[in-house]
């Protein structure tokens, strides 16, 4: 397949998007990163967005270490089930930054050799804020996709009805784990590389 058709709708579990706001938020002066866990559905319409992986909040540029997290990902979601990598998340480092940096296009490039629907997510730290004061009920990130030309594009500026919040009550638990400081449990794969006993899969974060 080639590049992104615009028929392909991306649909985000209240897991995957609650976590990887809770890793922007622990890290609020830094860009962080992620890998986006899910698969495609039966009738190739959809991208199920299930799972989001924290990687890295102070190396986002640099490839070697996501590579070692993309293959552990695959490893763990290839036993638990019939996941896969099916994108990627990124949080700027300035607020005023809403730009999709040449790293993270790099790093989508990287997950679009091996699936071609590539998401990539760029955290929209405006609406971010807003979610913060309790303000907004969008969703706080925006959707790239790869064209035809081979670069990265974001989709439903306008609207956000390509990518679509799969639980309408994410918004609401997600207030009450900002309202718990509960970002301050989430570990990324950097963290695990210094203290190998954090688990980076975050298996009990909302247990």
């Amino acid at each position: 397949m080639g590049g992104s058709d615009e028929s392909v709708k991306y649909e985000l579990s209240q897991t995957a998007y609650i976590k990887l706001v809770l890793h922007a938020l622990k890290h609020p002066s830094s860009a962080v990163n992620g890998i986006l866990v899910g698969r495609l559905s039966s009738d190739n319409a959809t991208v199920q967005i299930s799972d989001a992986m924290p990687v890295s909040h102070s190396a986002c540029a640099l490839l070697p270490p996501l590579e070692i997290a993309l293959t552990q990902a695959e490893e763990y979601y290839s036993k638990a089930g019939e996941l896969n990598v099916v994108g990627y998340y990124h949080a700027n480092e300035r607020y005023d930054d809403s730009e999709l940096g040449p790293a993270a296009r790099r790093i989508g490039d990287h997950i679009f050799r091996y699936f071609p629907q590539a998401a990539v997510l760029l955290l929209d730290n405006k609406k971010l804020d807003g979610l913060i004061k309790g303000k907004g009920r969008d969703p706080a990130v925006m959707l790239f996709t790869r064209d035809s030309s081979k670069a990265w594009r974001q989709v439903g500026s306008e609207h956000t009805s390509q990518l679509v919040l799969k639980e309408p009550s994410a918004h609401s638990l997600l207030a009450d784990h900002i309202t718990s400081k509960k970002w301050l449990e989430i570990v990324d794969f950097e963290d695990h590389l210094d203290d190998i006993s954090k688990d980076w899969v975050n298996p009990n974060l909302f247990k």
